[in-house]
């Protein structure tokens, strides 16, 4: 296993060091060696489960790791930063921006350009990853490609926001920290599960928001787009898969809009608002959602 954590790393710094001066094919190349280096350690965590069952402490860390990541994706880069569904202070805005980083979801920068392009151009010619140019590369293909983020057309404000930019320029440091951090607590095991395994089902969790959540789903409200709500990606993805809601509503702070969607970004902002922690939460006004709601919601099996 440790040829795995070694190729992560080498891939991981090569990106940071050399990032765009080096050839776009051997960019390519390292992009894809961090994406199938962690879904090659997955398939060996599995093989290994034949031998003998994961222990509550590999589990823990599994389950653990992905929360606090993902969260720092869905709340930190997504919510807070690309759309500012709501204010914080900078202790929790770097908290979260640095478990983002830990996702490995790149610079939050790049991620907050890539996703106000998409928004601009969902569907359409010039979205970076919509499912018309096949499901593949609405799910991981795009990342392949040289398009760059466009960070100075798209996020001018978060060039000047301080502790956006120290997460941005420090995100090695603290994908390494979330590696490290697993292995501290169980050694090989805590690496492959709460670091390698983490990493591959959240980054895929992620993608499928782009492919998933545009090709299977409901639609209750008019977007314009092939936006969609799919239960299970909301379920699982920490509120994220309500994702033709949040089309409607780009920067309402809360994707699930009802119980029957649950929204775990959702409820972790409502807490940290109770607490004094978040303030000038968006939520769009009843009359808005019902100007906007479709008479008859679609749907794709």
């Amino acid at each position: 296993m440790e040829w795995l954590l070694i190729g992560v790393i080498v891939a991981a710094a090569l990106l940071k060091v050399f990032d765009d001066r080096i050839p776009r094919a051997v960019y390519r190349g390292l992009l894809a060696l961090g994406l199938l280096l962690p879904l090659a350690a997955t398939a060996f965590a599995i093989w290994m489960l034949w031998d003998r069952a994961v222990g509550w402490t590999e589990v823990g860390l599994l389950v653990g790791m992905y929360l606090a990541t993902g969260l720092g994706t869905t709340l930190g880069y997504h919510r807070l930063v690309t759309h500012r569904s709501f204010e914080a202070g900078p202790v929790v805005k770097g908290v979260f921006l640095a478990l983002g980083a830990m996702a490995v979801q790149g610079k939050a920068i790049n991620w907050a350009a890539w996703h106000l392009k998409h928004h601009a151009a969902s569907d359409r010619e010039g979205d970076p990853h919509s499912p018309l140019e096949g499901f593949f590369h609405a799910h991981v293909g795009w990342i392949l490609k040289p398009t760059p983020a466009e960070r100075e057309r798209y996020c001018k404000r978060l060039l000047r926001d301080p502790v956006v930019t120290f997460v941005d320029r420090t995100s090695m440091l603290w994908v390494l920290l979330g590696l490290a951090l697993p292995f501290a607590i169980a050694g090989w095991a805590g690496l492959l599960w709460g670091g390698l395994v983490r990493i591959a089902v959240g980054n895929h969790l992620t993608f499928a928001i782009n492919s998933v959540c545009h090709v299977f789903g409901k639609q209750p409200f008019e977007t314009g787009d092939e936006s969609r709500n799919n239960w299970l990606m909301g379920t699982i993805g920490l509120g994220e898969g309500w994702h033709n809601n949040h089309h409607a509503f780009p920067s309402m702070a809360y994707h699930g809009m009802s119980f029957r969607q649950p929204d775990l970004t959702g409820a972790v902002i409502r807490l940290l608002e109770r607490i004094g922690l978040a303030w000038n939460v968006k939520v769009p006004p009843p009359a808005a959602v019902e100007r906007r709601r479709r008479t008859n919601a679609t749907s794709v099996a």
